[in-house]
């Protein structure tokens, strides 16, 4: 484990790569109480935590394996992927390139991109920048995730653009918050357009060089040349399993502008006091007024049963890549991130000018959840009984009951057979995901998706109705088909759910709707 303690940020930049720990004080103890509890309750693989006070970060403190067995420490350096917490540095460009006097937050988003359309053509025509960043826009909850994850997939920033023309609203525009990650893409192809270049290449120049976040990658790297990188795990039979590729080369994905991005605890710790105590190199990089602008509350949120209790919030709204809040009387700006076996938190007290970074390599949801709220608590209310064991025991005692519809047991079903699917075996096409096959192949029915393969597994019979059993482990969602329509011996409709209902939301089967095409290749 390394810990650093009572250390500017410059001092850290300039100390070795494990650098030795400094002076302890109660608060630090403290801290260290919280981190041993949640590394032992958890069984993290690796974890990093950063907290800054009154403008100075005062703990540094890292455990744990870049990829477990590996040997290979987490440190202070170690590249993690952000996921959601990339979503404040793409609205930080595009807050730059307003500052530049190249856009507008009320410009409409067809003026920089001429071919973009929904599905409703007002809402085309009505849609501002401001409205990409904002989770307004009428879509079900991750509506068209699937052209974003699992990865590696086949679909570009274009099919993006193009399938938006699909997704069928669940919502009026405007009038609610469902969290969405496509129109965070389309924001970084407005950036593009008004920039002059890649979003890749933006993030570099308006963030990552200004800043001095100098570990910090988004688009192609060389793995072997950057090095210190984390790799994701998932948890299996009590054990940390290391999911994903170890490639020499990291390939750029079309998801970057939503959640792309990859840094260390390091350069997060540069980049929140960037927005808490900003230098005056920083003050030049933004404007007060876009400073203001991306912390503005644009679309309210919902305030759980939880977030009442725990933090006793009455407001909660989002702003351009931040959640708004306050809590325990004090207003609290953050966000989190989660991406497969990825997990971080950025959380910050403005009023306070201190705040803390997490970043976790693992299976870590509830483990983020309530390492978050011991920190909040660490400076909103110090006297209160905020132990990791109280929470986590408490988060334990509310997780959601069972799924409603019971999840087929894996003894309860069994590879269906071609002859049993005879009538809907075929290709079908959806008009933003494009074309799947069920066919018969070595003996099972396999479900095949053309541009992403992750997704392709075997149909099982449960019953009387069909799911897929997909063949990667960390796609972690089977899902239902369900064949309709047509006349005589052929099914002309197929549609899909999550087997369980409260699986990720980027799984959203539910917005998939296909047409038969044709005929199975070779019958």
């Amino acid at each position: 484990m390394i810990r650093i303690a009572k250390r500017s940020i410059l001092a850290i930049l300039a100390c070795l790569p494990l650098c030795a720990a400094a002076a302890d004080s109660p608060g630090n103890h403290r801290l260290d109480e919280h981190f041993d509890a949640v590394m032992a309750r958890y069984q993290l693989p690796g974890l990093a935590v950063g907290v800054i006070e009154d403008g100075e970060v005062v703990y540094i403190r890292t455990a744990g394996e870049l990829a477990a067995g590996s040997g290979e420490p987490v440190t202070a350096d170690s590249l993690f992927k952000i996921a959601s917490n990339t979503k404040a540095m793409t609205a930080s460009v595009l807050a730059r390139l307003v500052d530049a006097g190249k856009l507008r937050w009320d410009d409409p988003v067809v003026k920089h991109l001429p071919q973009f359309r929904m599905y409703d053509p007002w809402v085309t025509r009505e849609m501002q920048v401001r409205d990409l960043l904002i989770h307004n826009s009428g879509l079900r909850e991750g509506a068209g995730d699937l052209m974003l994850w699992p990865e590696p997939n086949h679909y570009g920033r274009d099919d993006i653009i193009a399938g938006l023309a699909h997704l069928k609203p669940q919502h009026s525009f405007r009038s609610q918050y469902a969290y969405d990650n496509l129109l965070y893409v389309v924001a970084g192809e407005v950036a593009a357009a008004a920039g002059g270049a890649s979003y890749e290449a933006l993030v570099r120049r308006e963030v990552f060089e200004p800043l001095g976040l100098s570990r910090c990658r988004v688009g192609e790297f060389n793995a072997r040349e950057v090095g210190n990188i984390a790799r994701p795990h998932r948890r299996q039979d009590g054990r940390n399993v290391v999911t994903g590729s170890n490639d020499a080369v990291v390939a750029a994905i079309t998801s970057a502008a939503a959640g792309g991005i990859r840094c260390s605890l390091n350069d997060m710790l540069v980049w929140a006091q960037n927005w808490l105590v900003p230098t005056a190199a920083q003050q030049v990089w933004l404007s007060d007024t876009q400073r203001r602008a991306v912390w503005t509350p644009h679309t309210p949120l919902p305030i759980s049963r939880r977030q009442r209790a725990w933090d006793d919030s009455h407001f909660r709204a989002y702003g351009y890549g931040w959640r708004l809040a306050d809590i325990h009387g004090e207003w609290s700006v953050s966000h989190t991130g989660t991406l497969s076996g990825m997990y971080s938190v950025l959380h910050l007290l403005p009023e306070r000018r201190s705040g803390f970074v997490v970043l976790i390599n693992g299976s870590g949801d509830a483990a983020r959840t309530v390492l978050n709220q011991v920190l909040v608590e660490h400076f909103t209310s110090p006297d209160r009984d905020s132990s990791v064991t109280r929470y986590a025991d408490e988060l334990a005692r509310a997780s959601p009951t069972p799924a409603a519809i019971p999840m087929p047991e894996a003894a309860a079903r069994k590879p269906a057979s071609a002859d049993d699917m005879a009538r809907w075996l075929g290709r079908w096409r959806d008009p933003w995901f494009g074309e799947v096959s069920v066919c018969g192949q070595s003996g099972v029915v396999r479900f095949s998706a053309a541009k992403s393969p992750m997704l392709t597994g075997v149909v099982m019979r449960a019953g009387d109705r069909y799911l897929v059993d997909w063949d990667a482990d960390q796609v972690d969602a089977e899902a239902w088909l369900f064949f309709a329509g047509g006349e005589g011996d052929e099914a002309k409709n197929l549609t899909m759910a999550k087997v369980d209902p409260d699986a990720d939301f980027s799984y959203d089967y539910e917005d998939l709707s296909f047409t038969r095409i044709g005929e199975c290749t070779g019958r």
